[in-house]
């Protein structure tokens, strides 16, 4: 038997004062915004004449009244018509209430979080209802499968889109679920990428086995298939060595460097709370100077001034033997985030 994820703690009964003042300011502000709209489509048509010195085009009733599920609820709303006395044929659709909508684009995507959330197809309409009330109707379990197969096929097509561009910086990392797969547990692997102008984008997100080498090297396949053929300049990553092994392997002129805010949070979590602040200023400090000498004096003034040893949680180093650490390890010039 499916676990239950949604706990029906019931709908009062009746609407409450508020709930039916937000529904009402909302009814007036998307009636302002349409009839806004149209003013501004009928001032085009201000000198267009009939032949008869009548004005060409003219408004023409409304729309039947629809009602569109929003956040507070079911909202109904009228739509203007217009019509042309002669000529071209002429019509008016708003961009706040298009055709044939029915649900506010934030209920729509409050959908997929729910289901990513644990929320099955058949309980999707009741957790609606614990949101908006009881108006949630129409959300059933078969137009939520509908929608599921549009988000499968939307992402099939964005997972095969070209992507030729000069890529300078890619940032990869291993997003992981509660799921469990045959072969251990699942995580989404996700490349960002900044190019040369520095615009930053969603190059790939991709199902993966842990984070293993195999994984990310397929992913950095695709991506070298769908135009990144030119070698990003750095890939910046956390610890996972799949990630590295893959990248020597698929771009081997590309640079590498640990992601400073992994690097901190792991830094942070061996040190006690009492210093943790100044500690993580310190570290942003050395991160964000502006060349290396600049970060090599960053580092002294951050963590050589104090020599008692390191908590033994950090495997009972010593800041000398840490400054030993960073000598052998911190090769790169630290960089900025290059889309700012």
């Amino acid at each position: 038997m499916a676990k239950d994820t949604v706990i029906d703690l019931g709908v009062p009964e009746g609407i409450d004062p508020l709930t039916e003042l937000l529904r009402s300011g909302a009814k007036q502000l998307i009636a302002e915004a349409i009839q806004a709209e149209l003013d501004e489509l009928m001032t085009k048509y201000d000198g267009q004449k009939t032949t008869d010195g009548r004005r060409r085009v003219v408004r023409s009733g409304h729309h039947p009244e629809r009602e569109v599920i929003t956040g507070v609820g079911k909202v109904s709303v009228e739509v203007p018509k217009i019509r042309s006395r002669e000529g071209t044929p002429e019509s008016f659709q708003s961009l706040v209430v298009p055709p044939y909508i029915r649900r506010t684009a934030t209920l729509d995507a409050a959908i997929p979080w729910l289901y990513l959330k644990g929320v099955s197809s058949g309980q999707m309409q009741s957790a609606l209802e614990a949101i908006v009330g009881p108006e949630a109707k129409g959300l059933s379990a078969n137009v939520v499968g509908r929608l599921k197969r549009q988000w499968e096929a939307e992402y099939k097509q964005w997972c095969t889109r070209a992507v030729s561009d000069e890529w300078v910086y890619i940032w990869a990392d291993g997003i992981y679920s509660g799921l469990r797969g045959d072969d251990g547990r699942l995580c989404c692997l996700v490349i960002i990428g900044v190019n040369s102008r520095g615009q930053k984008h969603f190059l790939a997100i991709e199902d993966g086995v842990r984070e293993s080498k195999q994984s990310w090297r397929e992913v950095l396949l695709s991506l070298k298939q769908r135009g990144l053929d030119q070698p990003p300049k750095l890939a910046i990553g956390d610890g996972a060595l799949g990630f590295w092994a893959a990248v020597e392997e698929v771009y081997p002129e590309t640079d590498v460097q640990r992601c400073w805010m992994h690097k901190t949070g792991n830094v942070l979590n061996y040190l006690p709370k009492s210093v943790q602040e100044k500690a993580k200023q310190g570290l942003h400090d050395i991160w964000m100077a502006e060349d290396r000498a600049d970060a090599e004096k960053q580092w002294k003034r951050s963590f050589l001034q104090d020599t008692r040893p390191i908590p033994s949680r950090f495997g009972r180093r010593t800041r000398a033997e840490c400054e030993k650490d960073r000598a052998t390890t911190g090769e790169r010039v630290p960089m900025r985030n290059p889309a700012g």
